[in-house]
């Protein structure tokens, strides 16, 4: 869109920081999908996502006379979702339950692909449906590449907990993709220690 107005990115930023409406829809309508794709991650509905969203777009309205210009502005937005999301989460904490992993008693025996013949939709979807805690050290683990260490920071939580988050996370993804698979289900080994 931004080339069927003419109109390149650092222009763009400029108009917003001077309050330009027509610059800040345009910056809206431009990024809104691809933004709102990361809402959907770490929001447990769609509604929530939206939330997100709208808390993000103005966080960077707010914030956009801060970007340097060093870098990708859209990897810049990405990131300021990315936080926004996990303060959503953070003043939810008091409603999810947090588990150390010296509590987790079954370990996968194995780890197939159940993800052959399922669509992105669908992914997307199980992830939507994962409990808080695991969804969203999931998606700050798998998908933006944190460690558990600063996972465990961002969060106020311990690594242990960021670490069982993960595990619970990827087998019940794995359940839910090999259900949808018809795969036959995978065998979890008990260890007792």
């Amino acid at each position: 869109m931004l080339r069927l107005m003419k109109i390149t990115e650092e222009e763009l930023v400029r108009r917003c920081n001077q309050k330009d409406a027509r610059a800040q829809k345009l910056l809206y309508d431009t990024y809104h999908s691809r933004l709102l794709g990361i809402c959907l991650r770490y929001g447990k509905s769609k509604a929530e996502a939206e939330d997100i969203l709208q808390m993000g777009m103005v966080r960077i309205f707010k914030y956009m006379s801060t970007f340097s210009g060093n870098g990708s502005f859209e990897g810049w937005m990405k990131r300021i979702m990315v936080n926004v999301a996990i303060d959503n989460f953070r003043k939810n904490t008091k409603h999810y339950y947090h588990e150390d992993i010296t509590e987790v008693k079954g370990v996968p025996a194995q780890e197939d692909d159940a993800t052959g013949n399922i669509a992105v939709k669908d992914i997307l979807a199980s992830v939507q449906q994962l409990p808080p805690g695991y969804r969203i050290v999931f998606n700050l683990y798998a998908i933006e590449g944190f460690s558990h260490n600063e996972i465990a920071e961002k969060l106020g939580i311990s690594v242990n907990t960021s670490k069982t988050q993960l595990l619970k996370a990827r087998r019940n993804l794995m359940k839910k993709l090999t259900d949808m698979n018809q795969l036959p289900t995978k065998a979890y080994a008990q260890n007792e220690g």
